[in-house]
Parts: structure tokens; C-alpha cells; sequence
């Protein structure tokens, strides 16, 4: 199976891809997609969404995986990246594939074991448990593949999908 993880925003969307087979992931590539400050925020919402399409045609990605939105304090930036991340689920959804979301407490806990580790530590364990020389680069990538990580891990369950379905 092959798992498109997102880290949804509208400057830098994480994204990660991983084959899982037999309980072992191989990655397939990751990246961000990133929108410039200066672009007006509905062209910015139109190019994560060409860029999400590009990535989904190029890979052809089985299921998605994307953090789920939680935001206590800057309701500002929680609409914009409601925003962004509807346009990426968008794209899912005119591409068929079955959507799942999870939280960050959900993701550290499937890639640490502890539903409160660090970010350090969750980076670090995405290296270990993807064979990687280093931590990707930016943090949103990184945390993307944590995303397809944990999903690979939750998928003989409906443990994030969305309607009990896996799909929108």
C-alpha cells in the first residue's frame, strides 16, 4: 500500500510517501510544497492545490494521511490553514483516494510510544524507522512521514478514518 502523509498549512505543506508491505515501510519520497507570503492567499490556495494534484498523479498514492487540525490560541491562522487543508482534501477527494486523520497525540504515540514525546524525538524516530541518514528537512516533511508512519501502523483499524469509512 502506498500512504500519502500530509502535514496541511498554506506557507509549507509537509508531504511524505511510503510504501507498506509485511509491516516494513520503504519511502518513496518526501517534500513541501511552499506558498510565498507575498502571493495573494487565494492563489496560494489554487497552487497547494495544483501542487497537490501533481504529486498525487506522479505517485499514485493508495490512501492519505493528514493532521488533524488543532489550534487553541491564533484562530487567524486556524481558518487560513482550515483553508489550505480543505483544498488538499479536495484533491483527495477528485483523486478517489480515502482520507484519514489523525492527531499529533495520535502520531507520537505511534511512532514513540508516548503520546507526549517531543518533537525532537518523534523527528528522530521517523529517521530510525525510515532507514534515513538524517532528519528531512523542513519539519513539516518530517512530520508528514510521521503521519504515513502512524498510518501505516493504525491501518488494520478504523482508528483515523474519517466517517468510519476512510473516505469523505
Amino acid at each position: 500500500m502506498r500512504i500519502l502523509g500530509i502535514d496541511p498549512g498554506y506557507a509549507i505543506i509537509g508531504y511524505g510517501i511510503v510504501d507498506y508491505e509485511n509491516f516494513h515501510f520503504k519511502i518513496v519520497s518526501y517534500g513541501a510544497i511552499t506558498t510565498n507570503a507575498d502571493t495573494p492567499f487565494t492563489k496560494r490556495l489554487s497552487l497547494i492545490f495544483e501542487d497537490m494534484k501533481t504529486i498525487i498523479e506522479k505517485y499514485k498514492p493508495d490512501e492519505l494521511a493528514i493532521e488533524k487540525l488543532f489550534f487553541n490560541t491564533n484562530t487567524t491562522t486556524a481558518i487560513d490553514v482550515a483553508g489550505a487543508r480543505g483544498v488538499i482534501l479536495l484533491s483527495a477527494n477528485q483523486n478517489n483516494l480515502s482520507v484519514y486523520e489523525y492527531t499529533p497525540l495520535q502520531v507520537k504515540q505511534s511512532i514513540t510510544g508516548y503520546g507526549r514525546a517531543e518533537k525532537h524525538q518523534v523527528m528522530e524516530m521517523v529517521k530510525n524507522l525510515l532507514s534515513l541518514n538524517s532528519v528531512p528537512k523542513p519539519d513539516d516533511t518530517a512530520d508528514a512521514l510521521a503521519i504515513a508512519v502512524c498510518h501505516g501502523h493504525s491501518r488494520g483499524s478504523l482508528y483515523g478514518s474519517v466517517n468510519g469509512r476512510g473516505s469523505i
